[in-house]
């Protein structure tokens, strides 16, 4: 059930990437447990490296391998978890439901959309790509762009190169992260659950929680309805 009420329909959209638009789950877990094993380590369970995510490739691998951040392994470590996860990043990772339905309004409104994601550009462009979706996102704020979320600096950046307003965009994520970036950005935040554990996205207080994609068709739809009847008065 949709908590809270969204504001005018937006000027622009802003998407976190992994578990707000794509069910990347499989593919990370994999890559992560080959890199460990390449590197002759134990493999870890699909619950531990969900918990581990949202936070950029640097950050996941350290924790994975339990390293400290200053390690002088870290790097090659990451290294082989990147050309590990480019070479499958779409390989089980598909679209989550609504997204579809989501994009489609937007582009029958002439809806500008980006992406802010602290994934790797390289394998970010691969799973757009992969999908069919790359022309739906004209902006595109990555991993190696810049400051990774929850630094408001992706979303601003998205914002400018859309032509919109931060204040007058909606930042979407499942994540804590991305609910601090769009806030600090000025953005009207929305949460949908998805990777992230559910909690933590509730405690960061978004200004809408929806519980899918579905949902948020659903309630964009209304404001832009909203909006058309308000022009017509």
């Amino acid at each position: 059930m949709t908590l809270g009420s969204p504001p005018s329909a937006p000027a622009g959209l802003l998407f976190d990437l992994d578990g707000t638009l794509v069910d990347s789950r499989h593919d990370i877990a994999d890559a992560c447990n080959a890199a460990l094993v390449s590197h002759g380590f134990a493999p870890r369970s699909f619950e531990s490296i969900m918990s581990m995510v949202g936070d950029g490739a640097r950050l996941l691998v350290m924790r994975a391998f339990g390293f400290a951040a200053d390690d002088p392994r870290l790097d090659e470590m990451v290294a082989s978890y990147n050309r590990l996860y480019l070479a499958s990043s779409h390989a089980r990772t598909a679209l989550l439901p609504g997204v579809r339905d989501v994009l489609d309004v937007c582009a029958g409104a002439e809806l500008p959309c980006g992406i802010v994601t602290n994934k790797q550009r390289d394998v970010t462009l691969a799973v757009l790509a992969a999908l069919g979706i790359v022309p739906f996102f004209p902006a595109i704020h990555a991993g190696g762009d810049g400051a990774l979320k929850p630094d408001p600096g992706g979303v601003l950046e998205v914002a400018a190169r859309l032509g919109v307003s931060a204040a007058d965009a909606w930042m979407i994520g499942d994540g804590p992260q991305d609910i601090a970036a769009g806030r600090a950005a000025g953005c009207f935040t929305v949460g949908v659950p998805g990777i992230a554990e559910r909690e933590r996205l509730v405690a960061s207080e978004p200004d809408l929680l929806c519980e899918s994609m579905v949902e948020l068709a659903a309630v964009l739809r209304g404001a832009l309805a909203s909006r058309a009847k308000a022009r017509r008065v």
